[in-house]
């Protein structure tokens, strides 16, 4: 115990004094607060770290997760007012997101107010859908930042969670396999690009990415060993924090625990109990879900009417917002049925961040290297996340192809229900893809693990699919900005596009098929 203190206590000390550099307001106070949030950080990490192996392997994936967020949040902080648009309280003010500038903003407000905390819970500055976060970071502002608005405190949360959840995700990954699967696994899951940048704002998704990864860990747990009872803590305490943060993200999260147990227990009875709790935590969640909705002013009177009304309502005003922004989407709207808009939008929102749209639109070179970093991720791991599907058939085990199929569609599913509740947006749809970023790691490090050991073919041709996609739009958003490349329709580019994936695909079927015979 001792020894742990002598190491981690100078270096809290250290990056404290470092942190407290960027921060506004009086620099002893800063850098005491954030000495004492980086050693309880740190402490729980080093403890955690143990307790999942004490491997060399994990902890320096959880070193370079921490620093890297850490050093964003710095970056962000100091470059946006500088390089950021000057027309941007927002961006001035040092904040990536719109939604985070707000709720931050109105924290600090209440911190500095005499309303208790349990008010950002009422909803009437609707910057906090369900105010858990909000009510989390005025008391962080209350106790901890009493003199100065430090945004960079909450980021600093956000890093230490972001990275709390790794040692969890990685005896997840270690539950359902071998280190094989849970290294890249925890590769993907510390380093994807829009992890990292959510991790470094003050924003809900890195709580939610760890909180995902912790109920994870503890229903694999609990699945192995019932009366194991940190498993019963992690899954409580997993699923209230769920609760006050984003009740729509803890019913996903039970369906996909609950499906995984039958498919898991299918030559066992399933309890009564267990049947009980997870209807409970269901009806539970609806609730907090639709009062948390309620006021918007819906006219359905039922919890679940309000939760749909809500639902089509957001579709469609995000789909007016979309096309209201883009000229180009306007055109196409003109063009095609109304009946398929809805399904343009989505697909359009599956290909965000657009990898070429960041490469070749203009803008300053902060958001020119946010936009090509979180698209870089997305396109290197989509088509991994695809061939997942493809891998399935060729894993040896019944249970093992029924298990990852179900992960590979709860995948699936998520990636396009947040698509089309974002509305085609670029930051939108990326940052609600990411929270279950848990189960797209797993189940892409499955893909990955099962080409390293059969080179199958598909991944190659699957890539070769996206480059023809990527080559195509980078030629259609170099025409727009350039007078000097020859323009290309929209709709004879789709179709290009498509009929060469389809020759890529029928080749790989009839090379499959003479090989077979």
């Amino acid at each position: 115990m001792f020894t742990k203190i002598k190491i981690i206590l100078p270096i809290s000390i250290i990056l404290a004094a470092l942190f407290a550099f960027f921060e506004s307001g009086n620099y002893f106070a800063s850098w005491l607060s954030a000495a004492l949030i980086f050693f309880l950080g740190l402490s729980a990490l080093f403890a955690l770290w143990r307790w999942a192996g004490k491997s060399q392997k994990l902890l320096w994936v959880i070193t370079l997760a921490l620093l890297l967020r850490l050093t964003s949040a710095v970056a962000l902080q100091v470059f946006l007012p500088i390089n950021g648009y000057q027309d941007s309280e927002q961006q001035q003010a040092g904040y990536v997101f719109y939604d985070a500038f707000r709720r931050d903003t109105a924290a600090y407000d209440l911190a500095q107010s005499d309303a208790p905390l349990l008010s950002a819970f009422s909803q009437k500055d609707h910057t906090d859908q369900y105010g858990g976060l909000l009510a989390f970071s005025a008391g962080v502002y209350r106790y901890l930042s009493p003199d100065a608005h430090c945004p960079l405190i909450i980021a600093l949360f956000s890093a230490l969670v972001a990275a709390l959840g790794i040692p969890f995700f990685w005896m997840a990954a270690k539950e359902l396999g071998s280190e094989k699967l849970a290294l890249p696994a925890v590769w993907i899951f510390a380093l994807y690009p829009e992890s990292i940048l959510m991790g470094s704002s003050q924003m809900r998704e890195p709580f939610l990415i760890t909180l995902v990864a912790i109920t994870l860990w503890a229903f694999l747990a609990w699945q192995r060993d019932k009366k194991y009872h940190p498993a019963q803590w992690g899954l409580g305490l997993g699923f209230l924090a769920m609760l006050l943060i984003s009740p729509a993200i803890a019913i996903f999260q039970l369906i996909f625990l609950s499906v995984y147990a039958l498919i898991n227990n299918e030559l066992s009875r399933i309890s009564t109990k267990q049947i009980i709790i997870v209807i409970t935590l269901i009806l539970l969640s609806l609730f907090l879900l639709s009062s948390a909705l309620s006021t918007t002013k819906l006219d359905s009177a039922s919890p679940l009417g309000a939760i749909v009304e809500w639902t089509q309502r957001a579709i469609l005003w995000d789909m007016y917002q979309l096309e209201r922004g883009s000229g180009w989407v306007q055109k196409l709207f003109e063009e095609m049925p109304a009946s398929i808009h809805i399904p343009f939008v989505t697909a359009y929102g599956l290909t965000q961040p657009v990898l070429p749209a960041a490469i070749i639109e203009p803008t300053t070179y902060i958001w020119k290297f946010l936009g090509i970093m979180r698209a870089l991720g997305w396109y290197l791991l989509a088509p991994i996340l695809l061939y997942g599907f493809i891998a399935i058939p060729k894993l040896d085990s019944p249970q093992a192809r029924r298990i990852w199929t179900w992960f590979g569609l709860a995948c699936l599913t998520w990636i396009i229900l947040a698509s089309l509740r974002a509305g085609g947006d670029q930051w939108d749809n990326p940052r609600y893809r990411v929270i279950f970023l848990a189960l797209q790691a797993l189940f892409t490090a499955r893909a990955w693990v099962t080409f390293r050991e059969r080179r199958d073919a598909w991944l190659p041709r699957l890539l070769t699919v996206e480059a023809i996609f990527l080559a195509f739009f980078t030629q259609w958003y170099a025409s727009r900005y350039y007078v000097r490349f020859g323009t290309l329709s929209f709709g004879a580019m789709v179709a290009w596009i498509l009929s060469l994936s389809v020759i890529i695909v029928m080749i790989g079927i009839i090379q499959d098929r003479k090989k077979a015979l």
